[in-house]
């Protein structure tokens, strides 16, 4: 309760988060919100302005753009919420391990840790995608790669000061099984640092699947993103640039929102650091 009431506070934290809210649900209700098809063409109203029938306007296939940022958030933000979920649950479950049992353990888990972070994340993501091939599933992939060691030694610090608290050192005294252990007093008390890493690197991965849809080694037309829709756009840039707007002020709006929630739930579960 102390740290929602903290966070509640925070009016930029509040303002984040209800930013990002309002984006899942736009994009979970994509279907019904949408006016038109993000997909069908209509070269006889390609380049059209702002109107009601398509509020964003229409790209230079006569798709409606603002039914494209809808169903966008699918692809952009809902792949980055998977990614990011299954590289904290591998971080999380190795970091435990690691840090809890420690020993040989801890070594041959540090030691492939520190394999894997001798190579720049972003080198590796296009090396990985370069091998694997263009896709959707290929770039989830290729981040859950390249950041689960990162977020194993991060997990595993924050498990090795849980570790040594008193209540800890209380229940292994008492008998209590590690599985009882880790369960009901390590992982808990951990979330919430865990919950922060998670957030402030979200932004991260949109701009990497974002990116890489750009380049061309990402999702593929003409299902609906938005580094994609960025890259479609650079090819009339010249004699329509507007049309860059939309998908450029979305990523913008959503990263920013991510980096702001995760400063402002650090600030919420440490308040002393934020004073100093």
């Amino acid at each position: 309760m102390k740290f929602w009431n903290r966070f509640k506070k925070d009016k930029l934290g509040m303002l984040s988060l209800g930013i990002i809210l309002i984006i899942i649900i736009s994009g979970i209700l994509a279907p019904v919100i949408a006016p038109n098809s993000p997909v069908e063409v209509d070269v006889k109203s390609k380049l059209l302005g702002m109107s009601a029938q398509y509020p964003f306007g229409t790209d230079q296939l006569g798709r409606c753009v603002f039914s494209r940022i809808l169903y966008g958030i699918r692809t952009t933000v809902f792949l980055s919420l998977i990614t990011m979920a299954t590289t904290i649950i591998i971080g999380t479950l190795l970091g435990v391990i690691s840090g809890f049992f420690r020993g040989w353990v801890d070594e041959v888990i540090m030691r492939v840790c520190d394999i894997m972070l001798s190579f720049p994340s972003e080198v590796m993501i296009l090396a990985i995608v370069g091998i694997l091939g263009t896709g959707i599933s290929n770039i989830v992939i290729a981040n859950i790669i390249a950041k689960w060691a990162w977020y194993t030694r991060m997990i595993r610090g924050i498990v090795m000061q849980y570790t040594d608290k008193n209540y800890i050192k209380f229940a292994k005294v008492s008998g209590c099984s590690t599985f009882h252990i880790i369960k009901k007093h390590l992982i808990p008390g951990a979330m919430g640092e865990i919950g922060v890493l998670a957030t402030l690197d979200t932004g991260w991965v949109i701009l990497n699947i974002s990116a890489l849809s750009f380049l061309g080694l990402g999702v593929q037309a003409p299902t609906p993103e938005w580094g994609m829709m960025l890259s479609e756009a650079k090819n009339i840039m010249t004699i329509y640039p507007q049309q860059m707007l939309p998908a450029g002020i979305a990523i913008l709006v959503v990263v920013a929102a991510f980096n702001f929630l995760g400063d402002s739930l650090q600030d919420a579960l440490n308040p002393k650091k934020s004073i100093g």
